[in-house]
C-alpha cells in the first residue's frame, strides 16, 4: 500500500488531534535507530516536508538514551496498529473509538495509512506493557496495563516505526 501526503497527514490529524499528541517522522541515519529517535524528539524537520502533531511542545521528552532504549519492547503490525487506534485519547485503549463517528474499519483504515508511509518491513516498539498470548503482541482486551515513561509528564505512552530510510514517533500525554 503506498501512501501519499494528503492521507496520511489526514489519518494523523483525524486520529490524535484530540489527544495530547507528539507525530512526527524523521530520518534514518544509524544503525542504531535509537540515535534517529533523539534526533527526532529535537524537533528534526520531516524528510518529505510532512505535517505531523506537537502539541506537548519540546520539554515534553526525556534524552531517550540506552537506559531508556531497554523500556521499549518490539511489536508486531497489528499491534502496532492497534495502539495508533488506543493512543487517540487517554487511558490507551481501544475504548477511545467509541467518540468517533466513524466505524472501526473506516478507523483502522486510517492508521494502515499511517504506517504504509514506513513500507512493508518496518519493526515496531512501544514503552506499553500489554503482553498479549504472543511474543511480541499486545492485548488490547485485557483491563492491565503499564508502561515505562520517557517523560516530564505523569503519563506517556507511545509507537515507534523504524524503517531503512525513516523513523517515526506517535506518543500521547497525560498530566494530572
Amino acid at each position: 500500500m503506498s501512501v501519499d501526503q494528503t492521507s496520511w497527514e489526514a489519518a494523523v490529524r483525524h486520529l490524535h488531534e484530540d489527544a495530547y499528541p507528539y507525530d512526527a517522522t524523521g530520518s534514518r541515519r544509524h544503525e542504531n535507530w535509537v540515535l534517529d529517535v533523539l534526533a527526532l524528539m529535537a524537533r528534526v524537520p520531516d524528510p518529505r516536508g510532512w505535517a505531523g502533531l506537537d502539541a506537548a511542545g519540546p520539554a515534553s521528552m526525556t534524552q531517550l538514551g540506552a537506559r531508556s532504549a531497554r523500556r521499549l519492547q518490539d511489536i508486531d503490525r497489528d499491534s502496532a496498529e492497534n495502539l495508533l487506534l488506543a493512543l487517540t485519547d487517554d487511558g490507551c485503549a481501544l475504548s477511545n473509538l467509541s467518540r468517533f463517528t466513524e466505524s472501526e474499519e473506516e478507523l483502522r483504515a486510517m492508521a494502515r495509512t499511517i504506517l504504509a508511509r514506513y513500507g512493508d518491513t518496518a519493526s515496531f516498539h512501544t514503552n506499553i506493557n500489554k503482553p498479549g498470548y504472543v511474543s511480541g503482541t499486545l492485548d488490547f482486551t485485557s483491563s492491565g496495563w503499564a508502561y515505562s515513561p520517557l517523560s516530564v509528564y505523569s503519563e506517556d505512552y507511545g509507537l515507534i516505526v523504524v524503517s531503512d530510510t525513516e523513523v517515526g514517533m506517535f506518543w500521547n500525554f497525560s498530566d494530572y
